[in-house]
Protein backbone atom coordinates (compact mmCIF):
# COMPACT_ATOMS: atom_id res chain seq x y z
CA UNK A 1 0.00 0.00 0.00
CA UNK A 2 0.87 3.11 -0.57
CA UNK A 3 3.27 5.77 2.52
CA UNK A 4 0.93 7.87 4.04
CA UNK A 5 2.54 11.16 5.67
CA UNK A 6 -0.65 12.27 8.35
CA UNK A 7 1.22 15.32 9.50
CA UNK A 8 0.05 18.30 8.03
CA UNK A 9 2.36 20.01 5.27
CA UNK A 10 3.33 23.05 6.58
CA UNK A 11 4.06 26.65 5.29
CA UNK A 12 6.25 29.40 7.20
CA UNK A 13 3.01 31.10 8.08
CA UNK A 14 1.91 28.51 10.40
CA UNK A 15 5.29 29.42 12.61
CA UNK A 16 6.78 32.06 14.94
CA UNK A 17 9.92 32.15 16.81
CA UNK A 18 9.78 32.36 20.24
CA UNK A 19 12.20 35.21 21.61
CA UNK A 20 15.26 34.12 23.77
CA UNK A 21 17.54 36.44 26.18
CA UNK A 22 18.74 39.96 24.05
CA UNK A 23 22.25 40.91 25.56
CA UNK A 24 23.91 44.17 25.49
CA UNK A 25 25.60 42.51 22.48
CA UNK A 26 22.85 41.24 20.76
CA UNK A 27 22.72 44.47 18.49
CA UNK A 28 22.11 44.76 14.29
CA UNK A 29 25.71 46.09 13.53
CA UNK A 30 26.85 42.71 15.65
CA UNK A 31 25.09 40.65 13.78
CA UNK A 32 27.24 38.74 10.70
CA UNK A 33 25.12 36.95 7.63
CA UNK A 34 27.91 34.95 6.38
CA UNK A 35 26.80 31.59 5.50
CA UNK A 36 28.46 28.51 3.04
CA UNK A 37 26.83 28.24 -0.52
CA UNK A 38 29.20 25.12 -1.12
CA UNK A 39 29.83 21.43 1.02
CA UNK A 40 32.84 21.29 3.05
CA UNK A 41 34.42 18.93 5.83
CA UNK A 42 34.06 19.78 9.45
CA UNK A 43 37.02 21.70 10.65
CA UNK A 44 37.70 23.23 7.02
CA UNK A 45 36.46 26.44 4.92
CA UNK A 46 34.08 26.10 2.48
CA UNK A 47 35.58 27.12 -0.80
CA UNK A 48 32.56 29.60 -1.70
CA UNK A 49 30.71 31.00 0.99
CA UNK A 50 28.24 33.93 0.91
CA UNK A 51 28.59 37.22 2.72
CA UNK A 52 24.37 37.43 3.11
CA UNK A 53 21.94 34.25 2.88
CA UNK A 54 20.69 35.29 -0.65
CA UNK A 55 20.37 33.75 -3.75
CA UNK A 56 18.59 35.05 -6.81
CA UNK A 57 16.40 32.19 -8.96
CA UNK A 58 17.20 30.66 -12.26
CA UNK A 59 14.15 32.66 -14.12
CA UNK A 60 14.24 34.54 -17.35
CA UNK A 61 12.33 37.06 -15.39
CA UNK A 62 14.78 37.66 -12.15
CA UNK A 63 18.19 36.74 -12.94
CA UNK A 64 20.23 38.37 -15.91
CA UNK A 65 23.95 39.49 -15.85
CA UNK A 66 22.42 42.76 -14.61
CA UNK A 67 21.10 40.93 -11.43
CA UNK A 68 23.99 39.33 -10.78
CA UNK A 69 26.15 42.00 -10.68
CA UNK A 70 24.11 44.08 -8.22
CA UNK A 71 23.30 41.05 -6.15
CA UNK A 72 26.96 40.81 -5.89
CA UNK A 73 28.14 43.73 -5.00
CA UNK A 74 25.49 43.49 -2.18
CA UNK A 75 27.15 40.07 -1.00
CA UNK A 76 24.69 37.54 -2.30
CA UNK A 77 24.83 35.35 -5.39
CA UNK A 78 22.44 35.25 -9.03
CA UNK A 79 22.12 31.93 -10.86
CA UNK A 80 21.83 33.35 -14.66
CA UNK A 81 18.94 31.43 -16.22
CA UNK A 82 19.55 28.51 -18.35
CA UNK A 83 16.11 28.73 -20.68
CA UNK A 84 18.30 30.51 -23.38
CA UNK A 85 21.14 29.93 -25.79
CA UNK A 86 24.32 28.20 -24.88
CA UNK A 87 25.99 31.10 -26.51
CA UNK A 88 23.72 34.23 -24.27
CA UNK A 89 24.27 32.15 -21.58
CA UNK A 90 27.88 31.86 -21.23
CA UNK A 91 28.00 35.93 -22.83
CA UNK A 92 26.18 36.66 -19.89
CA UNK A 93 28.82 35.18 -17.20
CA UNK A 94 31.41 36.68 -18.92
CA UNK A 95 30.00 40.17 -18.68
CA UNK A 96 30.02 39.25 -14.82
CA UNK A 97 33.18 38.00 -14.22
CA UNK A 98 34.86 41.32 -16.48
CA UNK A 99 32.34 44.16 -14.70
CA UNK A 100 34.79 44.26 -11.53
CA UNK A 101 37.90 42.98 -10.62
CA UNK A 102 41.03 44.78 -9.57
CA UNK A 103 43.04 44.01 -13.28
CA UNK A 104 40.92 43.50 -15.66
CA UNK A 105 42.15 42.20 -19.14
CA UNK A 106 40.65 44.90 -21.60
CA UNK A 107 37.92 43.95 -23.76
CA UNK A 108 37.48 46.93 -25.67
CA UNK A 109 41.19 47.19 -28.16
CA UNK A 110 41.77 48.94 -31.47
CA UNK A 111 44.70 49.98 -33.54
CA UNK A 112 45.78 53.42 -34.47
CA UNK A 113 44.76 53.07 -38.22
CA UNK A 114 41.22 52.46 -36.58
CA UNK A 115 38.56 55.84 -36.92
CA UNK A 116 36.34 57.54 -34.12
CA UNK A 117 33.61 55.74 -36.07
CA UNK A 118 34.96 52.09 -34.60
CA UNK A 119 35.43 54.03 -31.00
CA UNK A 120 31.98 54.87 -31.18
CA UNK A 121 30.49 51.55 -32.50
CA UNK A 122 32.69 49.44 -29.77
CA UNK A 123 31.37 51.87 -27.14
CA UNK A 124 28.15 50.79 -28.26
CA UNK A 125 28.85 47.18 -28.37
CA UNK A 126 30.81 46.68 -25.31
CA UNK A 127 29.47 50.03 -22.83
CA UNK A 128 33.12 50.81 -22.20
CA UNK A 129 34.56 54.23 -22.59
CA UNK A 130 37.95 53.55 -22.00
CA UNK A 131 39.70 51.67 -25.11
CA UNK A 132 43.06 50.40 -25.27
CA UNK A 133 45.26 50.94 -28.57
CA UNK A 134 47.50 48.60 -29.79
CA UNK A 135 49.62 47.86 -32.26
CA UNK A 136 47.76 44.79 -33.38
CA UNK A 137 44.65 45.67 -32.14
CA UNK A 138 44.82 42.64 -29.38
CA UNK A 139 44.09 43.12 -25.25
CA UNK A 140 48.29 42.17 -25.56
CA UNK A 141 49.76 44.58 -28.25
CA UNK A 142 52.11 47.09 -27.82
CA UNK A 143 50.83 49.78 -25.93
CA UNK A 144 50.61 52.87 -28.66
CA UNK A 145 47.70 55.08 -26.25
CA UNK A 146 44.29 54.70 -24.78
CA UNK A 147 41.26 56.45 -26.43
CA UNK A 148 38.47 57.50 -23.58
CA UNK A 149 35.85 59.84 -23.91
CA UNK A 150 38.02 63.31 -22.96
CA UNK A 151 40.22 62.29 -26.20
CA UNK A 152 36.74 63.60 -29.11
CA UNK A 153 34.07 65.12 -29.61
CA UNK A 154 31.43 63.31 -31.40
CA UNK A 155 29.71 66.81 -32.59
CA UNK A 156 32.70 68.36 -33.62
CA UNK A 157 35.38 65.33 -34.85
CA UNK A 158 35.04 64.07 -38.45
CA UNK A 159 34.00 60.24 -37.76
CA UNK A 160 36.38 58.97 -40.69
CA UNK A 161 39.56 60.89 -38.21
CA UNK A 162 41.81 58.31 -37.68
CA UNK A 163 42.66 57.26 -33.70
CA UNK A 164 46.25 58.14 -33.97
CA UNK A 165 45.31 61.77 -34.31
CA UNK A 166 43.37 62.26 -31.06
CA UNK A 167 44.37 59.20 -28.70
CA UNK A 168 46.81 59.85 -25.75
CA UNK A 169 49.83 58.66 -26.77
CA UNK A 170 51.91 56.27 -25.01
CA UNK A 171 54.71 58.80 -24.21
CA UNK A 172 52.15 60.73 -22.15
CA UNK A 173 50.80 58.12 -20.63
CA UNK A 174 51.35 56.63 -16.67
CA UNK A 175 51.41 53.72 -16.41
CA UNK A 176 52.55 50.68 -14.27
CA UNK A 177 55.14 47.72 -14.73
CA UNK A 178 54.05 43.90 -15.03
CA UNK A 179 54.28 43.02 -11.21
CA UNK A 180 52.80 45.76 -9.50
CA UNK A 181 50.21 44.84 -6.40
CA UNK A 182 46.32 45.98 -6.65
CA UNK A 183 47.45 48.23 -3.62
CA UNK A 184 50.58 50.33 -5.26
CA UNK A 185 48.18 50.54 -8.29
CA UNK A 186 45.62 52.35 -6.66
CA UNK A 187 48.22 54.81 -4.91
CA UNK A 188 49.27 55.85 -8.68
CA UNK A 189 45.26 55.80 -9.34
CA UNK A 190 45.15 58.44 -6.71
CA UNK A 191 48.67 60.22 -6.89
CA UNK A 192 48.19 61.44 -10.88
CA UNK A 193 44.55 61.59 -10.25
CA UNK A 194 43.68 59.05 -13.21
CA UNK A 195 40.40 56.91 -14.31
CA UNK A 196 42.51 53.89 -15.52
CA UNK A 197 46.07 53.07 -15.25
CA UNK A 198 47.67 50.48 -17.96
CA UNK A 199 49.98 47.62 -16.87
CA UNK A 200 52.81 46.84 -19.42
CA UNK A 201 55.49 44.25 -19.64
CA UNK A 202 58.91 44.70 -19.83
CA UNK A 203 58.68 45.09 -24.15
CA UNK A 204 55.68 47.86 -23.21
CA UNK A 205 52.80 44.93 -24.10
CA UNK A 206 49.92 45.91 -22.59
CA UNK A 207 48.95 43.10 -20.16
CA UNK A 208 45.54 44.43 -17.69
CA UNK A 209 44.07 47.72 -16.78
CA UNK A 210 43.35 49.12 -13.31
CA UNK A 211 40.31 51.37 -13.03
CA UNK A 212 39.80 54.02 -10.02
CA UNK A 213 35.54 53.21 -10.18
CA UNK A 214 36.16 49.59 -9.18
CA UNK A 215 38.54 51.03 -5.70
CA UNK A 216 35.15 53.52 -5.29
CA UNK A 217 32.85 50.11 -5.65
CA UNK A 218 34.63 48.29 -3.06
CA UNK A 219 34.89 50.95 -0.76
CA UNK A 220 31.15 51.80 -1.51
CA UNK A 221 30.38 48.45 -1.07
CA UNK A 222 32.30 46.03 1.76
CA UNK A 223 30.34 43.40 1.74
CA UNK A 224 31.05 42.22 -2.04
CA UNK A 225 30.89 38.75 -3.01
CA UNK A 226 34.27 38.56 -4.97
CA UNK A 227 36.86 35.53 -6.33
CA UNK A 228 40.77 35.60 -6.05
CA UNK A 229 40.90 38.02 -8.88
CA UNK A 230 38.51 40.36 -7.31
CA UNK A 231 35.57 39.55 -9.35
CA UNK A 232 32.47 38.98 -8.68
CA UNK A 233 31.06 35.51 -8.24
CA UNK A 234 28.36 34.37 -10.40
CA UNK A 235 26.35 30.98 -10.80
CA UNK A 236 24.65 29.52 -13.64
CA UNK A 237 21.33 27.27 -14.10
CA UNK A 238 22.15 24.04 -16.35
CA UNK A 239 19.47 21.26 -17.35
CA UNK A 240 20.26 17.98 -17.59
CA UNK A 241 19.47 17.50 -21.08
CA UNK A 242 22.20 19.73 -22.86
CA UNK A 243 24.95 19.60 -20.20
CA UNK A 244 27.46 17.89 -22.55
CA UNK A 245 27.88 21.32 -24.72
CA UNK A 246 26.56 23.80 -21.99
CA UNK A 247 28.78 23.40 -19.08
CA UNK A 248 31.99 22.94 -20.62
CA UNK A 249 30.96 26.80 -22.49
CA UNK A 250 29.85 28.22 -19.25
CA UNK A 251 33.20 27.09 -17.22
CA UNK A 252 35.05 28.78 -20.35
CA UNK A 253 33.23 32.08 -19.38
CA UNK A 254 34.37 31.58 -15.97
CA UNK A 255 31.42 30.61 -14.32
CA UNK A 256 31.70 29.87 -10.27
CA UNK A 257 29.11 27.30 -9.77
CA UNK A 258 26.35 25.78 -11.25
CA UNK A 259 23.15 24.42 -10.51
CA UNK A 260 20.71 21.54 -12.05
CA UNK A 261 17.25 24.01 -12.33
CA UNK A 262 14.27 21.46 -12.38
CA UNK A 263 10.89 21.12 -10.25
CA UNK A 264 12.37 17.51 -9.10
CA UNK A 265 15.34 16.81 -8.71
CA UNK A 266 14.95 13.08 -7.37
CA UNK A 267 16.00 11.59 -10.63
CA UNK A 268 18.84 9.37 -12.15
CA UNK A 269 19.04 12.85 -14.89
CA UNK A 270 20.09 14.51 -12.24
CA UNK A 271 22.84 12.31 -10.47
CA UNK A 272 24.26 11.86 -14.64
CA UNK A 273 24.26 15.77 -14.79
CA UNK A 274 26.16 15.73 -11.38
CA UNK A 275 28.34 13.38 -12.02
CA UNK A 276 29.71 14.22 -15.71
CA UNK A 277 30.55 17.90 -14.35
CA UNK A 278 32.47 16.33 -11.52
CA UNK A 279 34.18 13.90 -13.35
CA UNK A 280 34.90 16.62 -16.63
CA UNK A 281 35.11 19.89 -14.82
CA UNK A 282 36.69 21.81 -11.52
CA UNK A 283 33.75 23.42 -10.88
CA UNK A 284 30.92 23.77 -8.18
CA UNK A 285 27.37 22.04 -8.51
CA UNK A 286 24.22 22.16 -6.48
CA UNK A 287 21.40 20.40 -7.60
CA UNK A 288 17.58 19.84 -7.05
CA UNK A 289 14.88 20.38 -5.82
CA UNK A 290 13.90 18.03 -3.51
CA UNK A 291 11.56 18.10 -0.33
CA UNK A 292 12.20 14.94 1.80
CA UNK A 293 15.46 12.81 3.20
CA UNK A 294 15.60 10.06 -0.06
CA UNK A 295 15.67 12.60 -2.16
CA UNK A 296 18.24 14.74 -0.54
CA UNK A 297 20.83 12.09 0.34
CA UNK A 298 20.09 10.46 -3.30
CA UNK A 299 20.99 14.01 -4.61
CA UNK A 300 24.37 13.97 -1.51
CA UNK A 301 25.31 10.84 -2.84
CA UNK A 302 25.51 11.63 -6.77
CA UNK A 303 28.16 14.63 -5.75
CA UNK A 304 26.08 17.94 -4.81
CA UNK A 305 27.93 20.37 -3.42
CA UNK A 306 24.78 22.26 -2.16
CA UNK A 307 21.14 20.96 -2.46
CA UNK A 308 17.62 22.95 -3.16
CA UNK A 309 14.75 22.28 -1.34
CA UNK A 310 11.00 23.02 -2.72
CA UNK A 311 8.75 21.89 -4.85
CA UNK A 312 5.44 23.89 -5.81
CA UNK A 313 5.71 27.10 -3.35
CA UNK A 314 7.10 29.60 -5.48
CA UNK A 315 4.16 32.48 -6.26
CA UNK A 316 3.82 31.45 -9.85
CA UNK A 317 4.09 27.83 -9.61
CA UNK A 318 1.08 25.79 -10.12
CA UNK A 319 3.17 22.29 -9.96
CA UNK A 320 0.79 21.29 -7.21
CA UNK A 321 -2.51 21.67 -8.40
CA UNK A 322 -1.26 20.14 -12.00
CA UNK A 323 0.60 17.60 -11.00
CA UNK A 324 -0.41 16.60 -7.64
CA UNK A 325 3.39 16.52 -6.14
CA UNK A 326 5.20 18.82 -3.69
CA UNK A 327 5.16 19.49 0.20
CA UNK A 328 4.68 22.35 2.45
CA UNK A 329 7.96 24.56 2.81
CA UNK A 330 8.59 24.28 6.52
CA UNK A 331 7.76 20.61 6.77
CA UNK A 332 10.35 20.23 4.24
CA UNK A 333 12.79 22.17 5.37
CA UNK A 334 12.84 20.43 8.28
CA UNK A 335 12.98 16.90 6.81
CA UNK A 336 16.00 17.94 5.09
CA UNK A 337 17.88 19.61 7.87
CA UNK A 338 17.46 16.82 9.85
CA UNK A 339 18.79 14.06 7.38
CA UNK A 340 21.25 17.06 6.76
CA UNK A 341 22.80 17.11 10.15
CA UNK A 342 22.50 13.14 10.44
CA UNK A 343 24.65 13.11 7.08
CA UNK A 344 27.19 15.08 8.90
CA UNK A 345 27.62 13.62 11.97
CA UNK A 346 28.33 10.18 10.57
CA UNK A 347 30.95 11.70 8.07
CA UNK A 348 32.00 15.08 8.74
CA UNK A 349 31.08 16.28 5.67
CA UNK A 350 28.38 19.37 5.72
CA UNK A 351 25.85 20.36 2.74
CA UNK A 352 24.13 23.18 2.59
CA UNK A 353 20.77 23.75 2.22
CA UNK A 354 19.03 26.42 0.12
CA UNK A 355 15.38 26.95 0.72
CA UNK A 356 13.41 27.58 -2.70
CA UNK A 357 10.23 29.28 -2.75
CA UNK A 358 7.60 29.40 -0.01
CA UNK A 359 9.01 33.27 1.03
CA UNK A 360 6.13 35.28 1.23
CA UNK A 361 6.62 37.60 4.13
CA UNK A 362 10.35 38.82 5.09
CA UNK A 363 10.04 36.79 8.43
CA UNK A 364 9.99 33.87 6.29
CA UNK A 365 13.59 34.07 5.21
CA UNK A 366 14.34 34.64 9.07
CA UNK A 367 12.12 31.26 9.73
CA UNK A 368 13.93 29.22 7.16
CA UNK A 369 17.29 29.83 8.31
CA UNK A 370 16.40 29.01 12.13
CA UNK A 371 15.04 25.93 10.83
CA UNK A 372 18.41 25.06 9.84
CA UNK A 373 18.35 26.40 6.02
CA UNK A 374 21.73 27.81 5.13
CA UNK A 375 20.55 30.17 2.43
CA UNK A 376 17.51 31.11 0.18
CA UNK A 377 16.77 31.60 -3.29
CA UNK A 378 14.03 34.00 -4.32
CA UNK A 379 11.99 34.65 -7.91
CA UNK A 380 9.23 37.14 -7.07
CA UNK A 381 11.54 39.23 -4.26
CA UNK A 382 13.88 40.09 -6.83
CA UNK A 383 11.52 40.62 -9.94
CA UNK A 384 10.10 43.39 -8.00
CA UNK A 385 13.29 45.41 -8.69
CA UNK A 386 14.93 48.31 -11.33
CA UNK A 387 17.86 45.53 -11.41
CA UNK A 388 15.67 42.62 -12.76
CA UNK A 389 15.49 42.10 -16.23
CA UNK A 390 11.70 42.46 -17.00
CA UNK A 391 9.56 45.57 -18.52
CA UNK A 392 8.32 48.32 -15.86
CA UNK A 393 4.54 49.15 -16.97
CA UNK A 394 2.12 50.88 -15.32
CA UNK A 395 -1.46 49.05 -14.96
CA UNK A 396 -3.87 51.07 -13.48
CA UNK A 397 -2.59 53.97 -11.31
CA UNK A 398 0.30 51.75 -9.89
CA UNK A 399 3.55 50.69 -11.37
CA UNK A 400 4.01 46.59 -11.90
CA UNK A 401 7.25 44.01 -13.43
CA UNK A 402 6.42 41.51 -15.15
CA UNK A 403 7.34 38.37 -13.75
CA UNK A 404 6.27 34.79 -15.22
CA UNK A 405 7.73 31.11 -14.33
CA UNK A 406 9.94 28.82 -15.63
CA UNK A 407 7.09 26.10 -16.22
CA UNK A 408 5.44 28.57 -18.18
CA UNK A 409 4.69 28.84 -21.92
CA UNK A 410 6.07 31.76 -22.09
CA UNK A 411 9.67 31.31 -20.88
CA UNK A 412 9.30 27.66 -22.84
CA UNK A 413 11.80 25.69 -20.49
CA UNK A 414 10.73 22.21 -21.77
CA UNK A 415 14.31 20.88 -20.42
CA UNK A 416 13.46 21.89 -16.92
CA UNK A 417 9.86 19.68 -16.99
CA UNK A 418 10.54 17.34 -19.19
CA UNK A 419 11.53 13.38 -18.45
CA UNK A 420 11.18 11.61 -22.02
CA UNK A 421 12.14 13.50 -25.51
CA UNK A 422 9.59 16.16 -26.24
CA UNK A 423 10.81 19.52 -27.26
CA UNK A 424 7.72 21.16 -26.03
CA UNK A 425 5.93 21.67 -22.96
CA UNK A 426 2.19 19.57 -22.50
CA UNK A 427 0.70 21.33 -19.73
CA UNK A 428 2.28 24.56 -18.00
CA UNK A 429 3.79 24.21 -14.37
CA UNK A 430 4.09 28.04 -14.41
CA UNK A 431 2.15 31.65 -14.72
CA UNK A 432 2.61 34.52 -16.44
CA UNK A 433 1.69 37.70 -13.66
CA UNK A 434 2.61 41.29 -12.51
CA UNK A 435 4.67 42.12 -9.19
CA UNK A 436 4.00 45.43 -7.75
CA UNK A 437 7.50 47.66 -7.99
CA UNK A 438 9.43 48.28 -5.77
CA UNK A 439 12.62 50.54 -6.85
CA UNK A 440 16.17 49.41 -6.42
CA UNK A 441 17.43 46.27 -4.95
CA UNK A 442 19.89 47.85 -2.28
CA UNK A 443 17.57 49.75 -0.62
CA UNK A 444 14.67 46.62 -0.16
CA UNK A 445 17.75 44.18 0.72
CA UNK A 446 18.98 46.51 3.10
CA UNK A 447 16.07 47.07 5.00
CA UNK A 448 14.98 42.95 4.85
CA UNK A 449 18.61 42.34 5.87
CA UNK A 450 17.67 44.97 8.87
CA UNK A 451 14.64 42.92 9.74
CA UNK A 452 16.63 39.80 10.00
CA UNK A 453 19.22 41.03 12.17
CA UNK A 454 16.55 42.36 14.13
CA UNK A 455 14.97 39.29 14.70
CA UNK A 456 18.22 37.12 15.14
CA UNK A 457 18.91 39.86 18.35
CA UNK A 458 15.61 38.88 19.85
CA UNK A 459 16.18 35.36 19.13
CA UNK A 460 19.72 35.93 21.47
CA UNK A 461 21.90 35.08 17.74
CA UNK A 462 24.66 36.68 16.16
CA UNK A 463 25.31 34.32 13.66
CA UNK A 464 23.19 31.91 11.50
CA UNK A 465 25.08 28.89 13.19
CA UNK A 466 23.78 30.30 16.54
CA UNK A 467 20.53 30.86 15.37
CA UNK A 468 20.16 27.38 14.15
CA UNK A 469 21.05 25.99 17.38
CA UNK A 470 19.29 28.54 19.77
CA UNK A 471 16.23 29.11 17.67
CA UNK A 472 12.67 28.28 19.19
CA UNK A 473 9.84 28.09 17.09
CA UNK A 474 6.28 27.35 17.66
CA UNK A 475 3.41 26.37 15.96
CA UNK A 476 0.64 28.61 15.67
CA UNK A 477 -3.19 28.12 15.53
CA UNK A 478 -5.62 29.81 12.49
CA UNK A 479 -6.83 32.06 15.73
CA UNK A 480 -3.38 33.28 16.11
CA UNK A 481 -2.71 34.15 12.57
CA UNK A 482 -5.79 36.75 13.02
CA UNK A 483 -4.73 38.29 16.41
CA UNK A 484 -0.80 38.63 14.01
CA UNK A 485 -1.96 41.27 12.06
CA UNK A 486 -3.91 44.53 12.73
CA UNK A 487 -7.59 43.94 14.17
CA UNK A 488 -10.76 45.21 15.48
CA UNK A 489 -9.03 48.70 14.59
CA UNK A 490 -10.45 50.94 11.38
CA UNK A 491 -7.61 52.08 9.52
CA UNK A 492 -6.29 54.74 8.58
CA UNK A 493 -5.87 53.72 4.85
CA UNK A 494 -9.72 53.36 4.33
CA UNK A 495 -12.36 54.77 2.46
CA UNK A 496 -13.75 56.64 5.33
CA UNK A 497 -14.47 60.58 5.13
CA UNK A 498 -12.56 63.16 7.30
CA UNK A 499 -15.32 64.82 7.79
Amino acid sequence: MATYYLEPSRTFSEFLLIPNLTTKACTPANVKLKTPLVKFNKGEEPAISLNIPFSSAVMQAVSDHGMAIALARCGGISFIFGSQSIEEEAQMVRKVKGYKAGFVVSRSNLTPDHTLSDVLALKEETGHSTVAITDDGTANGLLLGIVTGRDYRKSRDPLDRPIREFMTPFDKLIYGKSGITLSEANNLIWDHKLNCLPIVDEQLKLETLVFRKDYDEHKENPMELLDANKSYIVGAGINTKDYKERVPALVEAGVDILVIDSSDGYSEYQRETVQYVKENFNVKIGAGNVVDREGFLYLVESGADFVKVGIGGGSICITREQKGIGRGQASAIMEVVEARDEYFRETGTYIPICSDGGIVHDYHVTLALAMGADFVMLGRYFARFDESPTRKLKVGNNFVKEYWGEGSNRARNWQRYDTGGKSKLLFEEGVDSYVPYAGSLQENLDKTLGKIKSTMCNCGSLTLDELKSKARIALVSATSLVEGGAHDVILKESSLSEE
